[in-house]
């Protein structure tokens, strides 16, 4: 039967700043799962490890940011949002902590990983924010706070790189220590108080995002889409820090954080992004942010070449994907929103699980295919993933009518069906 609306979707308006807020609060958060990017060869130099090695903390921070989205994201439905975030947010500052003073590479890739796993703030706060604002201006409030997320992520390997360069790499979990602590105080007194969504119990709430997974072919496309987008861009960005400190550029981990910070000029995108998805559709949006992302695989092959030439396709190029996935991101996530309200911390559990199972793998593919066939071999495997997501678009009939320049609204998601 279909879902009917509930009183999530009947409640207070968003207050008109809040969503400036948890923009913030979003970019802050995510930004502890990848400022460890631009720290690889400063933590290798410290435990007398490979690069390789090094990068790993990364990888591993971003698979438990994958199982924290599985395990942790449904409770969003079950249980009030505002101690939930708090208490995550403790425990995120805890494991920043702990990472800063971590005495062996083993210590630092365990705290990593829990810092992973509790750094699911950004998608408890996107389906609380999707619930308090009318559909029709579902995508802009997304896109806004979509903003947020992808600066921090962008922001993240400025801040990692030029702090580590300057202070050690210690310095970045410290700081970002004490900004959570800061971020759940805040959030703690701005958040509204809402009634949990169902009463179902843990093990059907996880049970509920893999059949959705099965069921609802809107969500699947969502998922593939962006795990295979997302995928590309973790690649490109994890061997970006062995491209540029190695031999060919032979610069530091602060060059990765110039980069980083260049880049992060498109999270101004999302927003813009919400309100194409608002005029023209999901699908349609999707279409241009998967040819742009093969633009920039394209773009990004030139850095292999080395000197100012190089530089300048690899900044164009991480600002297309930049763009890409980011745009990408917003028009998936207002798709599947507009599912089922009830549902919705179970469907973004679904959708990021499978985003970020992506990005984990892009970035173990890209040391990979760095080390066996240099940046080539990366740019490679961006525009592979790539295509597949450009193949499954086009033989979809959504695809298919989109191409036929479908009309705005006809490519709403059919209403979910438990």
């Amino acid at each position: 039967m279909p879902c009917p609306d509930t009183p999530l979707d009947s409640a207070p308006a968003l207050p008109r700043r809040l969503p400036l807020v948890l923009a913030l609060a979003c970019g802050v958060s995510v930004a502890n799962v990848y400022f460890p990017q631009a720290l690889t060869p400063l933590i290798a130099d410290s435990f007398g490890i490979t690069a390789d090695t090094a990068a790993t903390v990364a990888t591993l921070t971003q698979f438990g940011y994958a199982a924290g989205i599985f395990l942790l994201v449904p409770l969003g439905d079950r249980l009030p949002r505002r101690p939930l975030i708090t208490a995550l947010l403790a425990v995120t500052g805890l494991a920043l902590l702990a990472a800063a003073l971590a005495p062996t590479a083993g210590a630092l890739l365990a705290a990593g990983t829990v810092v992973g796993v509790a750094t699911v703030v950004p998608q408890l706060l996107l389906p609380m924010a999707a619930g308090l604002v009318a559909a029709d201006r579902r995508g802009a409030v997304i896109g806004t706070l979509q903003g947020g997320l992808i600066g921090g992520i962008l922001l993240a390997r400025a801040f990692g790189g030029t702090l580590g360069e300057q202070l050690g790499w210690r310095a970045p979990y410290l700081v970002a220590a004490v900004l959570t602590a800061l971020l759940a105080i805040v959030l703690h007194t701005a958040l509204p108080s809402a009634a949990p969504a169902t009463r179902d119990r843990y093990t059907a709430l996880l049970a509920a995002s893999v059949r959705m997974l099965h069921s609802e072919p809107d969500l699947r496309r969502s998922a593939l889409f962006q795990a295979t987008l997302f995928g590309g861009f973790s690649a490109a960005w994890t061997a970006l820090v062995l491209l540029l400190t190695g031999p060919r550029y032979g610069l530091d981990a602060q060059a990765v954080g110039v980069l980083a910070l260049i880049g992060a000029a498109s999270m101004f995108c999302a927003p813009a992004a919400g309100r194409w998805v608002d005029r023209h559709g999901a699908d349609r949006v999707n279409l241009w942010c998967i040819l742009v992302a093969l633009a920039a695989a394209a773009v990004l092959a030139v850095g292999a070449v080395g000197s100012l030439a190089g530089l300048a396709a690899l900044t164009a190029g991480l600002l297309l994907l930049d763009i890409a996935v980011q745009c990408s991101q917003v028009a998936n996530q207002a798709r599947i929103f507009a599912l089922c309200p009830e549902a919705r911390s179970r469907l973004n559990t679904a959708y990021m699980t499978c985003s970020f199972l992506g990005g984990s793998a892009g970035s173990w593919l890209g040391v990979r295919a760095y080390a066996q066939l240099g940046w080539l071999g990366v740019s490679a495997l961006m525009g592979a993933l790539t295509l597949l997501a450009l193949t499954v678009y086009l033989t979809g009939p959504r695809g298919r009518r989109t191409l036929a320049k479908t009309p705005p609204g006809a490519d709403q998601p059919e209403p979910f069906a438990r």
